[in-house]
């Protein structure tokens, strides 16, 4: 019985041999993302704006203009009407949200003015229904970014300190500036396409990290191995051996995660859209800064080979023995 591979068994790929270009793209990338993040902003959604989101069902049509002109009376405000559009829905389900921002100095849009929405809502289409209405005030959704950053941040401080332990400090630096790479090229293609921006795309950004460190570690480790087995060989040499014989292993992790990913796109539905854009997105990154950008931080560092023939099979640190 045979195995499905994704890579030939035997691989000889030169991952190094256009790194300028490809090191010197994920550095473009990164000063990309931030400028677009500072000129455009993120689309934050009501977790991180405050207010209210109304999410309407109708069997007819939405029209925009209609709603807009009904809801203009109530002087409510910045008002935000978009129409979802999503494959899994029958054909007589149309959906709209409907943002209302909270006023300063006011906690949330209250339950009078959200009855009086609805009121007017019904008057125009007797069809519409509302499955459901969220409010957040001011006050919380700016704790919440502070919480999604500082969230961000502990991942990313936690995964430093883990690979510092297992391995050495520059395997630590590679790792961490792939996944920084990883998550600011996210958050800018999010500021350049103007995806709604909320907390269920932390949680995404917090599960790429994840899946990138994982997939960084099984190469470091695997170069580890090799670091005692080719004492000679030097370290870009063994850095691309480790890399190809782990190779069929990422492609196999990245495209069976892309095919469920896929799958929740399509058919998932429009709540969940956003989260696995993220996701998406960020398993392809993920696998690009594995290969070309942690690996050639630990180049550029070097590693101290000196003590290599007192060395273990474990060798790394002194917790390299440990099983976590």
């Amino acid at each position: 019985m045979r195995r499905l591979r994704l890579a030939p068994e035997q691989t000889n790929i030169d991952f190094f041999r256009i790194q300028h270009v490809t090191f010197g793209a994920s550095v473009m990338a990164v000063i990309a993302s931030l400028v677009l993040v500072l000129v455009m902003g993120l689309n934050f959604g009501i977790d991180f704006r405050g207010g209210t989101t109304i999410r309407t069902e109708s069997t007819t049509a939405v029209d925009v203009g209609v709603y807009r002109a009904a809801l203009a009376p109530l002087a409510l405000g910045d008002v935000s009407i978009t129409e979802v559009f999503d494959p899994g829905f029958r054909p007589d389900q149309h959906v709209a949200m409907i943002r209302i921002q909270a006023e300063e100095g006011v906690e949330a849009v209250s339950p009078e003015t959200i009855a009086r929405v609805e009121a007017v809502l019904l008057a125009v289409d007797p069809a519409i229904t509302f499955p459901s209405v969220e409010s957040v005030g001011p006050k919380v959704s700016g704790e919440l970014i502070w919480q999604a950053l500082l969230a961000v941040a502990a991942g990313t401080a936690g995964i430093l300190v883990y690979v510092w332990l297992r391995f050495e400090w520059q395997f630590a630096v590679g790792t961490v500036a792939a996944l920084v790479h990883d998550v600011i090229v996210t958050v800018g293609v999010f500021a350049l396409f103007q995806i709604k921006f909320d907390l269920t795309i932390v949680a995404a950004l917090l599960t790429i990290l994840g899946y990138s460190v994982n997939d960084t570690v099984v190469i470091f480790d695997r170069l580890r191995e090799n670091l005692q087995k080719y004492k000679q060989m030097p370290l870009r040499d063994l850095m691309n051996l480790s890399a190809n014989e782990t190779l069929g292993r990422t492609l196999m992790t990245a495209t069976t995660t892309l095919i469920s990913l896929t799958a929740l796109f399509v058919f998932g539905g429009d709540v969940i859209r956003g989260f696995v854009f993220a996701m998406l997105f960020g398993v392809i990154i993920g696998t690009y800064s594995t290969l070309y950008v942690a690996k050639n931080i630990v180049l550029y560092l070097g590693l101290d080979r000196s003590g290599g023939s007192q060395a273990g099979p474990r060798a790394g640190t002194r917790f390299a023995g440990i099983d976590a």
